[in-house]
């Protein structure tokens, strides 16, 4: 089915949920306080983090340090990113100096054979954030080398980037998260790479909304195609309850991901597509305003939250906020990602002294009972990008 032709006028929130997003305070939220916590954690915790190939990942439950990954693993690049936006904020060189350190090692990414659709993950959100802040010339190289390596992975029988190739459950499989790693490629053909890595991602984009995004703008985790037609298969859950619920981190995946394919291609599908899921979210939220690990899975009081999904949400609403001309559009993002920040910025999502990490609850693969309701570094990273996201936009609007 052509998602494209089944696009709405913008539905209208439910007259609950607008009152719940219209009557947030804007002042509530100071994000430079909230972005200086953040760093004081980091200046914390960097002394313990000696072996510069060894990345936080999460924090296993009960204890208090983080549990590291080797480069490989597709959270590499989170940590290195947290540290480079804790550079932004608080102009600290020894922070500086920590991040290039955890860079170095994942160069290797770029010039080696795709592993999988990660590499934008691993290298666009530690060497990106790194070469924005820096100007760093090799770190331009680098990207650009990464872009090409993502590329490889492109079918054009199917018209995507094929996110897992060892999963050999799915034989050419592409998920909602990889909607995330398009930003390496748009950023690359703007900056001395091809053409060719522009039209990629929005072909992936593409076809991942016209058949991954279902139709009513909720998602499926992952999409299995034939290889060799582009034949659409069928939609699995893979992370979440079941093949047709909802899964959290993967809605917002896709919330942020497109808002940046319209960014970057201007292909108004992609705005539309991005403002339905947006709302399609808001409209599902839970009366406490953050998400459980999977809309659709049953509520009890053991329930796993997953406060990654609402910090990704957050950056895709401010992403958002850029990007619609309607000024009641404008508002509503606005004050739902504030209300998102300001709930994950409370004693019951901020770890303060009780471990390492800087957010609590976020549930990773609930189905394998993988970081079940603990720290994760990425929910870390997208807290910092949205609470910077907030900053720039408060500062334009006084």
């Amino acid at each position: 089915m052509n998602k494209t032709k089944m696009l709405k006028p913008l539905m209208v929130l439910a007259f609950s949920q607008v009152l719940m997003w219209s009557c947030c305070d804007k002042s509530e939220l100071d994000p430079n306080a909230a972005l200086d916590h953040s760093v004081d954690k980091v200046q914390q915790v960097l002394p313990k983090l000696t072996e510069y190939n060894m990345y936080p990942r999460c924090v296993e439950d009960g204890e208090k340090e983080w549990h590291t990954v080797g480069v490989d693993d597709w959270c590499s690049g989170f940590w290195p990113g947290v540290l480079w936006y804790a550079y932004e904020q608080s102009g600290d060189e020894k922070i500086k100096e920590k991040a290039e350190l955890f860079n170095a090692p994942l160069k290797k990414i770029a010039f080696s054979p795709a592993y999988d659709h990660d590499i934008g993950f691993q290298l666009y959100c530690s060497y990106g954030n790194g070469y924005r802040l820096t100007g760093n010339p090799e770190y331009k190289k680098i990207l650009l080398a990464a872009a090409d390596t993502l590329a490889t992975l492109y079918n054009p029988n199917v018209g995507t980037i094929w996110s897992w190739p060892r999963k050999k459950e799915y034989p050419y499989n592409t998920i909602i998260d990889n909607m995330m790693n398009l930003e390496l490629l748009f950023w690359a053909s703007k900056n001395g790479g091809s053409q060719k890595l522009h039209d990629i991602a929005v072909s992936h984009a593409k076809v991942t909304m016209e058949n991954i995004v279902r139709p009513d703008y909720s998602a499926y985790h992952l999409g299995s195609f034939d290889d060799q037609t582009g034949e659409f298969l069928r939609g699995v859950a893979h992370q979440g309850y079941k093949d047709n619920s909802m899964w959290a981190r993967g809605q917002t995946w896709g919330i942020y991901g497109f808002a940046i394919a319209y960014r970057e291609s201007k292909v108004e599908e992609f705005l539309e597509t991005s403002i339905k899921m947006t709302d399609k979210f808001l409209e599902r939220l839970p009366e406490d305003g953050i998400p459980y690990w999977d809309f659709d899975a049953p509520v009890t009081d053991s329930t796993p939250k997953d406060a990654s999904a609402a910090a990704v949400a957050a950056c895709g609403m401010l992403e958002l906020y850029y990007l619609v001309d309607d000024d009641q559009l404008k508002t509503k993002y606005y004050n739902a990602s504030v209300q998102l920040l300001s709930l994950l910025t409370t004693d019951t999502y901020l770890s303060k002294e009780k471990n390492d990490a800087i957010l609590l609850r976020s549930t990773g693969h609930m189905p394998k009972n993988s970081e079940v309701e603990v720290p994760i570094v990425y929910a870390d990273y997208y807290y910092m990008e949205a609470l910077l996201k907030l900053k720039k936009i408060q500062a334009t609007t006084k």
